[in-house]
């Protein structure tokens, strides 16, 4: 790539304390002084409040955090509606859209559901209509069950992160028998992976993420910007693959 650094957008960014893993504060001052550490613009962030505790009380401290700083785009947690924890599919919709929430999440394997069955339904069904990308990490589904979810949505995009280094081949099925399946930069650890997905699959299948604060973002920066991958590709990856992704309506004033 040339000397001139190109834009780079975190998809895969969170606030808050993390109970197992030492993340500092996890405050938006903190968050700020890392992406500029590493020339990061922007970033899609969540609250590790949304993960670990309650969603619901998680969207909203991330919304109250977020205020005034156009930096960082806030993407909530979506539960399935059996318990009424975050109220019907509808609501949830219409108040991410409300709040400029840009994308929303899921921890299947965390919060104790199936995102392919029956209960997560409804829930993925309205985030579909809203045009809001769904994030997951690769521990929290298998790829059959991702597989299963993108061919019965074909208008959902699914960005899957941690994918890790062993699973290429299962990703690489998914990848060749879906057109809304992406991969997230964070732990993306195979050696040469990137280069070789940005040749089989195309550059906009890719985005870049870090994982941060829980991973170092020095992790998928080095792995982008010493990629060998001309300008273009790189620039695609580091944001503009992203940009296109993200919910572009908000009703939020």
């Amino acid at each position: 790539m040339s000397s001139e650094r190109p834009v780079l957008v975190d998809a895969d960014a969170m606030l808050g304390r993390h109970p197992r893993r030492a993340v500092g504060d996890g405050g938006v001052t903190a968050a700020l002084l890392r992406m500029d550490r590493f020339g990061i613009s922007e970033a899609l962030v969540g609250h590790t409040m949304s993960w670990l505790h309650d969603p619901a009380t998680g969207n909203r401290r991330l919304l109250e955090l977020l205020a005034g700083q156009p930096r960082l785009s806030p993407c909530w947690v979506m539960l399935p509606d059996t318990c009424g924890e975050i109220g019907t599919p509808a609501a949830f919709v219409d108040a991410a859209l409300a709040s400029g929430v840009r994308a929303v999440r899921a921890y299947p394997a965390d919060h104790g559901y199936d995102l392919g069955g029956a209960d997560a339904a409804p829930v993925l069904d309205a985030v579909t209509e809203a045009g809001l990308p769904l994030l997951l990490d690769a521990a929290q589904i298998s790829w059959p069950a991702v597989e299963a979810i993108a061919t019965a949505r074909p208008r959902l995009t699914i960005v899957v992160g941690e994918v890790g280094y062993r699973t290429l081949r299962q990703v690489a099925g998914v990848l060749a028998r879906t057109d809304n399946v992406h991969l997230g930069l964070a732990n993306l650890s195979s050696h040469c992976g990137l280069e070789w997905l940005a040749g089989r699959f195309g550059a906009r299948r890719l985005v870049f993420g870090t994982g941060a604060p829980a991973r170092d973002p020095a992790e998928a920066v080095t792995r982008l910007l010493w990629a060998d991958l001309d300008d273009g590709t790189v620039a695609a990856i580091g944001a503009g693959n992203l940009r296109n992704l993200l919910c572009k309506e908000s009703r939020a004033a």
